[in-house]
């Protein structure tokens, strides 16, 4: 990890508290009368469990040590989260699969709070294009309207939100679309297909109050 990103992690802890186990809890014994609250929690949940899960079914789920050994994540793996729990793409054995998201719900909720985050995760991809479309248009507004001006700037937009999003992307994971999963459990690991037809597992989970 970067010194850099040491202090921007450094920065964002004081302003974000460690994770309790029973923050959801309270907030839905506080404000559970708002439509959509329970959902909501649980996908953040279910989405930190599916990271961890991937991590864990690829081997090196320290980004750290893979990022120091340019080791790289198996990108042929991929989830999608519901409420309901996560699809899990590519190939893996449900006997892994069950094995790996147990291992990984003990591990993350367990203190490993840096499995919840994943590189190859929406997240960045939305981060990274909303960037790129707020910068581009800032700069379409401050440059002259030529041709030429208006493509460096959309150039320069690009760039520089190359550059910010992984971080960017990491902090909105890591504090906006996922949650340590605290209050899962898993139910049944099981083959199925989805919604558009695709050979995946389904990990189904349950909310239990802690």
């Amino acid at each position: 990890m970067t010194a850099n990103a040491s202090e921007f992690d450094e920065f964002l802890t004081s302003f974000f508290p460690t994770p309790q186990a029973t923050q959801d809890t309270e907030l839905l014994r506080q404000i559970g009368f708002l439509p959509g609250l329970k959902e909501m929690l649980t996908v953040r949940q279910v989405h930190a469990l599916e990271h961890a899960t991937v991590w864990i079914l690829s081997g090196l789920p320290d980004r750290r040590i893979a990022s120091e050994t340019g080791w790289e994540d198996n990108s042929n793996l991929g989830g999608l989260s519901t409420e309901q729990g996560f699809y899990l793409y590519g190939q893996a054995t449900t006997a892994d699969v069950r094995r790996a998201v147990n291992q990984a719900l003990s591990r993350i909720t367990q203190g490993e709070w840096n499995l919840a985050v994943h590189p190859r995760c929406g997240t960045n991809l939305s981060v990274g294009m909303l960037l790129t479309a707020s910068i581009a248009f800032g700069f379409h507004l401050l440059l002259p309207r030529t041709p030429i001006e208006q493509l460096l700037g959309f150039g320069f937009a690009a760039t520089t939100a190359a550059q910010i999003t992984p971080e960017l992307g990491r902090f909105v994971q890591q504090y906006i679309t996922t949650a340590v999963p605290f209050n899962l459990s898993v139910r049944e690991v099981s083959i199925v297909q989805d919604s558009l037809g695709r050979p995946a597992h389904f990990v189904r989970v349950e909310w239990i109050d802690v």
